[in-house]
């Protein structure tokens, strides 16, 4: 599993290309999101792991919640979460917090740690199906989570026993009800799943579930369904970036012939196979067919929140982001940009393979499009320079 880190970020005005639609031309189409959004105890269990396993991204954010909490655990259980987080990503299963939360989120698992602990419990039928049918399924993951399982029982035994709802409780206080709220009318204008289905000629549920969590920074979370998880704080622009991009993972089947043919050309390019190869693994992606799934969603994201008028500037954009590994995000963008793709819209699984067909995606023609977008030399388009 590769699972996305999208961090919250202050808006900026487009500089690199003028915007060819608004929020008011995007609202003249008929309306297809319905928004629902929640809160979640079992999630934010999960989530919590992150700040527990000691890992400085988390502790960045929650190093005062972790050392309240992590006295009220044992010690062989305190030392068990950060070997197996560790674990988790050597063994290839990657994100151990945001893996999990995609394991547990069907059928209500993540009302709180009983249900956690229920469907753990009971995972050969009660997690099992709905993953195996989902889009994520994969037997190698499938196999390292059930091999983990003792050890994930006795730490969220340890969770519920060390009081963690009731400290979660203190941490939330009586706004996060009125949040939801607010995110809800916030959210209602924003017609994300109508630009999704234009830009890449598929068919979305109109519904978009928001779960709105203490501790899951710095991670945009996709989960099962169109369900995804999100810090309670982050603004609406923020909220709706996230729906705009995680809901379309994966944009084309990574194992289509389109895909193939920008494999085979991204897998000719000696820039991105150094990335894929040399960049901090802490951010995933560490297959090529993790990242181009990863920056053809990213390119569609882009258009659409410009589309809706909640962008960034995108030189910025992926200049913040990744440590600026996102190269092939940026072509993709402008090359979408080049073809008026958000006026056009249509098959994105089309377009990728004639871009493949064409050549475009090959080196020669494609550095020089993600330089224009990314404001940096052709000839040094990653790694950034040090700061």
């Amino acid at each position: 599993m590769h699972r996305r880190s999208l961090l919250s970020g202050a808006l900026v005005a487009l500089s690199t290309f003028p915007l060819t639609r608004g929020p008011a031309a995007a609202q003249t189409r008929t309306r297809r999101t319905r928004w629902q959004v929640r809160a979640s105890e079992g999630f934010d269990a999960i989530a919590f792991l992150g700040p527990l396993s000691g890992t400085p991204l988390y502790l960045d954010f929650y190093a005062a919640d972790a050392a309240a909490f992590a006295p009220r655990l044992p010690e062989s259980v305190r030392d068990d979460i950060a070997r197996l987080w560790k674990d988790a990503g050597q063994d290839g299963f990657g994100l151990l917090g945001p893996n999990l939360q995609l394991l547990f989120s069907s059928d209500g698992h993540d009302t709180s740690i009983d249900t956690l602990l229920a469907a753990l419990r009971s995972r050969h039928t009660s997690i099992l199906p709905p993953y195996r049918a989902s889009s994520y399924w994969s037997a190698e993951d499938w196999a390292w989570f059930d091999r983990a399982a003792p050890r994930l029982e006795t730490i969220f035994s340890a969770l519920q026993h060390a009081g963690f709802a009731a400290f979660r409780q203190e941490r939330v206080g009586s706004g996060l009800d009125q949040r939801i709220g607010e995110v809800q009318r916030a959210l209602a204008g924003f017609d994300v799943v109508s630009w999704q289905e234009k830009l890449t000629g598929r068919t979305f549920d109109p519904q978009i579930r928001i779960v709105l969590l203490q501790f899951s920074k710095p991670h945009g979370i996709k989960v099962q369904g169109q369900t995804f998880l999100q810090a309670a704080d982050y603004d609406t622009a923020t909220t709706v970036r996230i729906a705009a991009h995680e809901m379309l993972h994966p944009p084309v089947p990574m194992d289509g012939a389109a895909a193939t043919a920008a494999l085979a050309a991204f897998g000719r390019d000696p820039l991105i196979a150094k990335i894929v190869r040399e960049h901090d693994p802490r951010w995933g992606y560490t297959t090529l067919k993790g990242l181009v799934d990863e920056d053809l969603a990213q390119a569609l994201d882009q258009l659409i929140s410009e589309a809706l008028g909640v962008a960034r500037n995108p030189a910025d954009r992926w200049r913040q982001s990744d440590d600026g590994m996102h190269v092939i995000a940026a072509g993709l963008y402008g090359l979408l940009r080049q073809d008026r793709w958000v006026d056009q819209g249509g098959s994105i699984e089309r377009w990728l393979a004639d871009a493949a067909a064409a050549g475009r995606l090959d080196a020669p023609a494609f550095h020089p499009v993600a330089a224009r977008v990314l404001e940096r030399p052709v000839n040094a388009l990653w790694p950034l320079p040090p700061r």
